[in-house]
């Protein structure tokens, strides 16, 4: 993956990226086998080795079976004129109004033209190609009866880098991500814009430099493209593989805190985890263990009979954190492989349902109870801080970590600086699936507000980088005025932080080393050498 700032020029205008650094990318590609989208087992992990890693994908001959067979039961339905919602049926409020047979052939095109109405900066593209896998995966169920040459196109595009132009906000996440999936269906009929190679291009041209060509949507094939939940689903399912790596990260640094207050390391055995039942605090408290495996504090020296909640309950909290994203990674999951459309179809019966499965709130729901996880992680980590930086709290260090207290002031503002960022995390936690704003003349009068939360949990994620940041920096400098030697674990970590960022002597300015900390926690380099160390922290 690698990132660079877009200033092009198309279409005779000027797109300036200006906000953030996002993906511009047709990553390597890696050198094994093709995934193979089935319409069941799409994994959080598969789908973040398409998305973000560009690896390649490929229908299944079932898959394509399934496809062809459901086409041909609407193609059926259309020649004898039977009525079906969004085929020969206007959509929405208009979903009584009856078309005729070469508007049924026009309606499909001017569907996608008017749903067409996000605003606001592109997405980055491992959403977007997260959003395209997962509609693949959707149409490989055979329920979706749009046309195999409108899947392979989705699966060409994936395979050959064309990356459509998706304005982040616009979805309410319900009939699925109207807005944002439409700038998709545009790009595989030629229009929109696509990225390819780094460069943003007019759709067809994106499609013609990868040896693509424009497809036609026919009856049912723009709304099959673009009614379902999968853009806010596919940032869901990243999100939910990196808050596991940075919850990972949380126990890292809470071990080395730990490390530098001296603690009390009886809360942390795992038989009284184990006692109370909660399969989270359980793995918590064994990774925390696992850090601090051949520590020199585990085997002598004076200590508190019992520390504070911020040190002792990080089980408890992270382990809670845990326990709710292996619920929210199972409801992501169900999604990925489940068929979001409407209406489905199922051919063996002949039957068409009309319903709501592009509903987002049952994934939306449990991912608000993740953003909150992730800020009451964070909240933890700043309290650690805390302890490291009053000289009432931190067991003999130097006040602030300062080397001459008084001439210097050492990481005093670095907790400012967290603050800041828990405080902002704390108003994106305000849970959006209880926010419906009724939509479409009131026939689409409760929605999941769904993509909201998934923004919201993007920048949830940025700020707990920096929070976790902080707090490294602060624990390795803690380290520095102890005289023990450290478990294995805290060491591989103590390194990682060390080659990147000097131990705070005289004062300096410390924003590089906030912001270099950051990219270094949001890499997992930290979690990488830890495991290497000790074995996975799972």
């Amino acid at each position: 993956m690698w990132y660079v700032p877009v200033v092009v020029v198309v279409l005779g205008g000027i797109y300036i990226q200006y906000n953030v650094m996002y993906y511009l990318t047709q990553p390597p590609r890696r050198n094994r086998m093709a995934i193979v989208i089935d319409g069941t087992g799409l994994t959080l992990e598969k789908l973040v080795r398409i998305a973000r890693h560009g690896e390649q994908v490929e229908l299944s001959p079932a898959a394509e079976e399934r496809i062809r067979f459901c086409r041909g039961m609407i193609t059926r339905k259309l020649e004898k004129k039977e009525i079906m919602y969004g085929v020969n049926t206007g959509i929405g409020e208009f979903s009584e109004t009856l078309l005729n047979d070469e508007e049924v052939k026009l309606f499909q095109k001017y569907l996608v033209y008017n749903h067409a109405a996000g605003i606001g900066d592109p997405a980055p593209l491992e959403y977007v190609r997260g959003a395209m896998a997962s509609r693949v995966n959707v149409h490989a169920k055979g329920h979706s009866a749009m046309r195999i040459e409108i899947t392979q196109q989705l699966v060409n595009m994936l395979n050959k880098g064309v990356t459509p132009y998706v304005c982040q906000k616009g979805s309410v996440g319900a009939c699925g991500d109207l807005a944002p999936m439409s700038q998709i269906a545009l790009v595989v009929i030629g229009e929109g814009e696509a990225f390819y190679n780094g460069e943003l291009l007019p759709g067809a041209e994106a499609l013609k430099r990868a040896g693509l060509k424009p497809e036609i949507f026919h009856a049912r094939d723009g709304l099959a493209t673009i009614n379902g939940s999968n853009v806010l689903n596919a940032m869901n399912a990243i999100h939910l593989h990196d808050m596991n790596r940075w919850f990972k990260q949380a126990e890292i640094a809470a071990a080395m805190s730990l490390e530098a207050l001296i603690a009390n390391f009886k809360p942390y055995n795992e038989k009284l985890h184990s006692a109370r039942g909660f399969s989270g605090a359980v793995r918590t408290a064994n990774a925390l263990m696992r850090c601090i495996a051949g520590s020199e504090l585990l085997t002598g020296g004076k200590k508190k009979v019992q520390d504070a909640y911020s040190m002792r309950s990080t089980p408890q909290v992270i382990g809670a954190a845990h326990d709710a994203l292996a619920y929210a990674r199972s409801q992501v999951e169900i999604e990925l492989n489940g068929v979001g459309d409407n209406p489905v179809f199922f051919p063996e019966e002949d039957l068409v349902l009309t319903g709501a499965n592009f509903q987002g709130t049952p994934v939306s729901l449990p991912m608000d109870m993740m953003g909150i996880a992730v800020t009451m992680v964070s909240v933890m980590s700043e309290r650690r801080l805390n302890r490291i930086l009053n000289p009432a709290l931190s067991v003999g260090l130097t006040p602030f970590l300062a080397e001459k207290p008084g001439l210097y002031s050492g990481h005093m503002l670095s907790q400012y600086t967290a603050g800041m960022l828990i405080v902002e995390q704390r108003s994106l936690s305000t849970p959006s699936a209880c926010a419906s704003i009724p939509a479409a003349a009131d026939q689409e009068d409760f929605v999941s507000m769904g993509m909201n939360t998934a923004i919201q949990n993007h920048q949830i994620l940025e700020n707990a980088y920096g929070i976790l940041g902080i707090e490294f920096i602060a624990a390795a400098d803690g380290l520095d005025q102890r005289d023990h030697k450290p478990g294995k674990g805290i060491q591989a970590a103590y390194d990682v932080i060390r080659k990147h960022i000097d131990h705070l002597g005289e004062d300096r300015p410390l924003y590089p080393d906030h912001t270099k900390m950051a990219e270094v926690v949001k890499s997992c380099e930290i979690l990488e050498a830890v495991e290497a160390e000790v074995g996975s922290l799972e």
